[in-house]
């Protein structure tokens, strides 16, 4: 049976769906006032896998994602560039559908634009000032935390520490890794001269970052998920935001289970315009590793790890993946003939790459495990069902991986 590491509860547990007909899934997209680096597609990746396996297991996934194409960010990153949010939001929506293609991720049933939502998380907002969980300030809307009883439950905060001193916070984000202690935003009301607002049921205005999730899953999604995903950083207020603002309008889970992808770095470091260390896949390219390279790269080490990018880690990586794609296409140049259907090694594949997947989506487990049989199996020794058995079996397994063929 697939466990999965829930970030609800702090603990590994059986994954069991809500809906057994199907899996409703929502992973928390890209913020496209900049290009997503591959820091931000490790997280992505991990969320492909993860649809991509439950289907490799026999579930149907019906999954959603979201673009945040209205923000703070992307309103000052286009008065930076003295141009449109549109313009800069769409040009890199189109970059990324196209990474998306290069990195063989299958693309979610649902990817609406936040601005797409506008009316719909506009109702939400309307239901919370009714049951009192948000309220009107200086022609903002704010919730207010200490209205829903166990907020911060995902994350695990400590609400004794919370000020007695009402405290409002007006950005939809604030840098770092810590919590606003306070009221958050959920509607920025109309301003003279402001250059992006909505004629809504709440009045004129734009929604806050920390309420566009809700809105997009309360119009795709009447039911609990059965899994939420997103980066480890979405931990720190976004995620307990987005829980607490739709079980205040719903009477039931948000969803089922939690699960959270660590942040990678370069070279020790934490990715940053300041020192210049980002990376991209496209300067990755450059270097000569493809985009199957990268992603196997980027899912290779444990999705609950912190990942470091290094040229030698990065390069062993690639070096583990190219001898294990040579042993395969060995076994590819017996001539097939029809399959046995008592096929010891396709067994064997199919045993140790679930036993490991099952474990929390243990890929490097599972890859090695794979290499192992493949590199120790003597050619020789095999007729040519059971080789061309084998490649089938992988081509399979290549249906969750999408690195192998």
């Amino acid at each position: 049976m697939l466990t999965l590491y829930n970030s609800l509860g702090k603990k590994l547990e059986p994954f069991q769906p809500v809906n057994k007909k199907y899996v409703t899934m929502f992973t928390c997209g890209p913020s496209v006032y900049q290009k997503s680096h591959i820091g931000n597609f490790r997280t992505f990746l991990f969320e492909d896998l993860l649809a991509r396996y439950l289907e490799f297991s026999g579930y149907k996934v019906v999954r959603g994602m979201n673009f945040t194409d209205i923000e703070d960010k992307a309103i000052q990153e286009a008065e930076r560039q003295q141009t449109t949010v549109r313009r800069i939001t769409e040009k890199n929506i189109r970059v990324f559908l196209n990474e998306m293609d290069l990195f063989r991720m299958k693309p979610p049933e649902f990817l609406p634009r936040a601005s797409e939502c506008i009316h719909e998380t506009a109702g939400i907002i309307q239901t919370l000032l009714k049951k009192q969980y948000a309220y009107r300030y200086r022609g903002n809307v704010y919730f207010d935390p200490l209205r829903f009883c166990g907020f911060g439950k995902l994350y695990g905060l400590d609400m004794s520490e919370w000020p007695a001193k009402k405290q409002r916070f007006h950005k939809d984000t604030y840098p770092g890794i810590r919590w606003n202690l306070g009221d958050f935003i959920l509607w920025h009301g109309y301003k003279e001269g402001d250059r992006y607002s909505w004629d809504t049921q709440i009045g004129k205005g734009r929604p806050s970052w920390n309420v566009q999730d809700a809105g997009i899953v309360s119009k795709y999604f009447d039911e609990t998920l059965s899994l939420y995903c997103g980066g480890i950083d979405n931990l720190f207020r976004h995620h307990d935001y987005s829980l607490a603002i739709l079980e205040s309008v719903r009477p039931y889970q948000m969803a089922r289970f939690w699960l959270h992808c660590h942040h990678l770095y370069v070279n020790g470091q934490k990715m940053s315009k300041s020192r210049r260390n980002i990376l991209y896949s496209d300067s990755l390219r450059k270097h000569g590793y493809s985009m199957s390279e990268i992603r196997f790269f980027l899912i290779y080490k444990h999705y609950r790890e912190r990942l470091d990018y290094s040229d030698r880690g990065m390069k062993s990586a690639v070096e583990r993946l190219r001898a294990f794609k040579a042993a395969v296409r060995k076994f590819g140049k017996i001539p097939p003939r029809k399959s046995s259907a008592g096929n010891q090694i396709s067994r064997r594949l199919t045993k140790v790459f679930t036993e490991h997947m099952d474990n929390d989506l243990q890929v490097r487990h599972a890859f090695d495990g794979l290499h192992e049989i493949i590199v120790n199996t003597s050619l020789s020794d095999l007729n040519a069902g059971e080789a061309s058995g084998a490649v089938k079996t992988l081509r399979k397994i290549d249906e969750v991986l999408q690195v192998i063929f």
